[in-house]
């Protein structure tokens, strides 16, 4: 190795000692290419055909009549819903719904045909678990369609023994037509919406990870002296060298999951290829940064792998992909503009949905250009407790 740092530039024998680490490891093949591609590929077909289907839920029949039999057949039509169980009694429905055997109930009372045919009011109730909120939202909003459905039935029916037009009917019964459009993700697809920034929380995980390990093998095997001897001590160059050889692989993995996602799966985006692969390039190297800058605060690999994994959580969190950041307490909301993620995330929204230019993202592109600069003034300190070795006995 010394001989490599003597007759060649500091830069490429940095770079050159890097390679034959990462290919005298398997490690790295694993934590480098194949976790990523198999997060591209989980991330693809976790959602399956975009929508929620088939959610096991029951029914209790209190009335057991024709009505109630008709009823309970038209709800194991609806898409959302499979009617795993029939229950005799509500106790046993919702202890089955607190073990999540099944996700909700619909209850027929008692005398339900009767009430109805006697024009009394009856009541069709439903339970849910809504703990799981995503799952608890689609079967809320299933049973609402399903039961307006089924409390317009006796009336239509009365209205037609009356001799009542179906038009006149319609008029009655819906006097105000109201039309939906969901903008950009007009099916309600759950891949469109969160394939992409799922997919790069985890990836950013991943990075981090991956990022503070390299670094902090040099001092773990005591190997950092000639680490920076290959870099004739320069840190920068140390740094550079190192970590590029991981730049250009997850670059390649990054770009390469835009291809998957909105060229194989068609996902609809507003804006071409390059604004989104430089975009994530310029997260990669800022999330890259990121870590340097957390191991260079307390460079012990042992204890800061435990933090990274906890800031790497906290971004996923904080990322505004499941919550919208702006209405999370003001403390939490100005937290996350220290993830890269959150930044990444930003912009990408505005170039998934509507690319309304550079005016509304100039902001998080400026944060994801500091990362690294701010990183910069670490490195000394990075380069003194290298040199110090007192780290090197921290497990």
């Amino acid at each position: 190795m010394n001989e490599i740092s003597k007759n060649s530039s500091p830069f490429y024998s940095v770079l050159k000692r890097e390679l034959i680490r990462m290919t005298s490891r398997r490690l790295y093949l694993g934590v480098c290419v194949i976790l990523p591609l198999f997060t591209v590929f989980f991330m693809v077909t976790i959602f399956g055909t975009g929508q929620m289907e088939n959610i096991p839920i029951g029914i209790v029949d209190l009335d057991q009549t024709a009505t109630s039999r008709n009823i309970s057949r038209t709800v194991a039509t609806v898409p959302t819903f499979k009617v795993t169980e029939y229950y005799s009694d509500m106790e046993s429905a919702r202890k089955a719904t607190q073990q999540k055997i099944i996700y909700g109930y619909l209850v027929i009372p008692h005398n339900f045909e009767s009430d109805v045919m006697a024009g009394r009011q009856s009541t069709l109730a439903y339970y849910y678990h809504y703990a799981l909120l995503s799952v608890g939202t689609e079967i809320y909003g299933a049973f609402e369609s399903l039961l307006q459905t089924l409390a317009l039935g006796p009336i239509v029916t009365e209205a037609v023994a009356l001799g009542v037009g179906e038009e006149q009917i319609t008029t009655f019964l819906v006097p105000v037509n109201t039309q939906s459009h969901p903008l950009y993700n007009s099916s309600l697809d759950y891949s469109i919406y969160l394939t992409n920034p799922f997919f790069f929380v985890l990836f950013q995980v991943l990075i981090l990870l991956t990022t503070v390990y390299v670094v902090g093998s040099e001092i773990k095997f005591r190997t950092a002296d000639k680490w920076l001897e290959a870099a004739n001590l320069n840190m920068f160059t140390a740094i550079v060298g190192k970590l590029l050889p991981y730049t250009i692989i997850y670059c390649i993995i990054g770009i390469f999951a835009n291809y998957i996602i909105f060229g194989v799966m068609d996902i609809p985006f507003s804006s071409g290829f390059l604004p989104l692969n430089l975009a994530t390039i310029l997260f990669i190297i800022a999330t890259q940064a990121f870590g340097v800058f957390l191991f260079s605060l307390f460079p012990a690999i042992g204890i800061i792998m435990s933090v990274v994994s906890m800031v790497a959580s906290l971004g996923a969190t904080l990322s505004g992909v499941t919550f919208p950041v702006p209405f999370m307490y003001p403390a939490v909301y100005y937290a996350s503009f220290l993830f890269p993620v959150r930044h990444f995330v930003e912009i990408n929204q505005n170039l998934l949905y509507g690319n309304y230019g550079f005016a509304y993202t100039w902001q998080n592109v400026s944060i994801l250009f500091l990362f690294p600069l701010v990183t910069l003034l670490m490195l000394p300190h990075l380069k003194n407790a290298i040199l110090s070795h007192k780290y090197e006995d921290i497990d």
